[in-house]
């Protein structure tokens, strides 16, 4: 029984980890840019949601709303401004961006909040639990992150699925070349694929700093359980975003029922071995070279 709680709490874990991973993987599907600052930028929306909480004294999930929509903004400047002028055929440079920002994220943030770790506070929330038997419950608050993560991921799945965005982000996904011969602004596209991709990671960071304390120097960590979860799924996936994010999950806490130490490495060794048998993830999306 308590291997079936492992398994439930790893699942409940993973839900939180496809929603780090869910941006990373739209922003590679559609520019193929590898972000090396995503664990940090999530972060950034955790210490914004720690500025509106204590002024505003109130709950953190309603500070979610006001949270995306700042580190959306945010996002889509980053790209046009920024990001847009490092986009070539050699990943080189957007790599070397994107590490420089994490560089730059992370001193400012040690600057204005010092390396002192902070919390977000939802109250009682945090701590209640539905008691299925003696050996198993379901923490509230993990459920919730959970439901969100679906609901997120379902809500992205149509955007990408039934709108005329959604429809040009899936052929500059497939060619961009010949999305920008049918007239698509890849400039603009690509501002609104990092907006979408922030807007759900700034979820995943209000998340993080309700369920654990959290320093500038956490982005990095984030970042590696991120693109593990995508990897695992299938890089273009949505849902294989999902199903890799709660197999990392589910590695980690079986792990670390063997061994406290061991929780990292079991996920760690998980994604090598999806890397060795299915290169391409559970779930890849085919696309054109």
């Amino acid at each position: 029984m308590a291997w079936l709680n492992d398994v439930i709490q790893g699942i409940l874990l993973g839900g939180l980890y496809a929603l780090f991973a869910a941006g990373l993987s739209l922003i590679f599907g559609v520019m193929r840019l590898v972000n090396l600052a995503h664990g940090d930028l999530s972060l950034l929306a955790a210490y914004a949601a720690l500025l509106i909480v204590g002024p505003l004294d109130i709950n953190p999930f309603l500070s979610i709303f006001l949270v995306v929509l700042l580190v959306a903004v945010f996002g889509y400047i980053l790209q046009r401004g920024f990001l847009n002028f490092a986009l070539e055929d050699d990943p080189m440079p957007t790599i070397l961006a994107t590490f420089g920002l994490s560089i730059v994220i992370q001193n400012l943030l040690l600057e204005v909040f010092s390396a002192n770790s902070k919390g977000l506070d939802a109250g009682t929330i945090e701590t209640q639990a539905l008691k299925i038997t003696d050996q198993i419950s379901i923490g509230w608050f993990p459920l919730i992150t959970l439901v969100t993560s679906v609901v997120v991921l379902f809500a992205l799945q149509l955007y990408l699925n039934r709108t005329r965005m959604g429809r040009a982000f899936r052929a500059t996904s497939d060619n961009q070349e010949a999305a920008q011969l049918m007239g698509i602004d890849n400039r603009h596209l690509y501002g609104l694929a990092m907006a979408i991709a922030l807007g759900i990671v700034a979820i995943a960071g209000v998340f993080l700093g309700i369920r654990t304390t959290f320093n500038p120097s956490v982005g990095p960590a984030r970042l590696i359980f991120a693109y593990e979860a995508v990897i695992i799924g299938g890089l273009g996936s949505v849902w294989g975003t999902l199903v890799g994010g709660m197999l990392l999950g589910v590695a980690q806490t079986i792990g670390a029922h063997l061994d406290p130490g061991w929780g990292v490495l079991a996920g760690h060794l998980l994604f090598l071995a999806v890397l060795v048998l299915r290169p391409r993830g559970l779930f890849a999306k085919q696309v054109q070279a």
